[in-house]
């Protein structure tokens, strides 16, 4: 698949490839500004103007929270981390912050473009981040990554960092931003991608996740072909068989329908020899299992950032969550949720789930046939029938 990607276009003003690749003009930075000292972390916020400018005032801004080990004495290693598609806080980021800072290591949280504080007015977090339009994406992928390494270049910047040991995270669109950005931005030593992928028209052609713009997409003629023609210029695929080899982790949800599974499988084939932890559920399932994973990143980076050897689990366990309609002739078309019993591949291409429905509970055993339909057994309190699942996994 790798070997089917268009050639990377010109744009205006050089091609996009150069624009990525090459640092923007130095600014002066203002100080940080002290918001809280804490048990775990001390935080600090800053401020700078993007360096690829959306002509939206609001989201032109980009907002830092810093979180700085509270004991630290000298230069620390730091982890930019990048948040998930429609983000309204950083509990996430917190969260890992408390294990990086309890390992001498700081977290610095950038708002994505048109999410968070940069949320234009009338607009909900991340609402224009996405949209039916091939160049609007470019742009907006464009000024993420021009941001991430705009805030390399106030890391660098001040005192308190070790701008040696510099590290990136990114979770679902983060972690597609992360991959970008560390495909170009060579500063970075290592990396930790929860939930993402690379082919970007693949994604959108097929997440579970962006239904309506994927719809709109078709109405206006495009096809995925056409599409990914549009977006090479920001596919990290590109851009990351080419970058230097580097420690990298990908943290995959096997039932994985926002970020399908062939699209985490191209992120891992790009990456040099990265590390891979598995969870045996969908995307939503991994928040059951968060404070794992999270610790899990935290690890890894804070190993590697120190340039030494971490292995990380190749597995978390995980309870695969559904919901759906269920079928059988006896008891007709009900709503149903539940967690799988047992699951014969990795994929949970057959499975057993005992599940509560308006009549009780029930369960299933089927094979799943595609698109979330499944046939199979439908176990009654009295007696199993032949029924249909049609189901989606959390």
């Amino acid at each position: 698949m790798l070997s089917t990607l268009p050639i990377l276009a010109q744009d205006e003003g050089g091609s996009v490839e150069e624009r990525l690749k090459t640092p923007a003009p130095p600014i002066v930075f203002d100080p940080w500004q002290a918001i809280e000292r804490g048990e775990f972390f001390n935080e600090f916020e800053a401020a700078f103007p993007s360096p690829e400018l959306s002509g939206v005032a609001a989201n032109d801004t980009v907002r830092l929270r810093c979180f700085m080990p509270p004991e630290s004495t000298g230069p620390v290693p730091v982890v930019v981390m990048l948040h998930y598609w429609g983000a309204t806080n950083r509990g996430l980021e917190r969260q890992a912050a408390t294990d990086l800072c309890s390992r001498g290591i700081a977290v610095v949280s950038l708002a994505l473009p048109y999410h968070l504080e940069r949320t234009p007015p009338g607009s909900r977090s991340g609402e224009q981040a996405i949209t039916p339009d091939p160049a609007a994406l470019v742009r907006t992928m464009m000024q993420s990554v021009q941001d991430v390494k705009r805030t390399v270049d106030w890391i660098e910047s001040r005192p308190e960092f070790d701008r040696g040991r510099v590290g990136i995270a990114g979770v679902s669109l983060g972690g597609v931003v992360a991959s970008l950005a560390f495909a170009v931005e060579h500063r970075f030593q290592s990396a930790a991608f929860m939930l993402a992928g690379a082919d970007l028209a693949g994604l959108l052609w097929n997440s579970s996740r962006v239904v309506g713009q994927r719809d709109a997409l078709r109405r206006a003629g495009y096809t995925e072909a056409r599409l990914r023609q549009e977006l090479v210029k920001i596919e990290p695929l590109g851009y990351l068989l080419t970058a230097p080899s580097r420690p990298s982790l990908v943290i995959v949800a096997d039932m994985d329908t926002v970020v399908p599974a062939k699209c985490s499988d191209a992120l891992i084939e790009a990456l040099h020899e990265p590390q891979v932890t598995r969870i045996g559920t969908g995307h939503y399932g991994g928040a059951l299992v968060q404070r794992r994973l999270v610790r899990t990143v935290a690890r890894f980076l804070g190993e590697t950032l120190l340039g030494r050897d971490y292995r990380a689990p190749a597995s978390v366990s995980a309870p695969t969550l559904r919901v759906g309609l269920l079928y059988s002739e006896e008891r007709s078309l009900q709503f149903a949720a539940g967690i799988d019993l047992w699951k014969g591949s990795r994929g949970g291409s057959t499975f057993g789930s005992v599940l509560g429905t308006p009549q009780g509970l029930q369960g299933f055993a089927g094979v799943q046939l595609g698109r979330g339909l499944s046939l199979g057994v439908v176990v009654l309190p009295r007696r199993p029938v032949i029924g249909a699942f049609w189901s989606t996994v959390l």
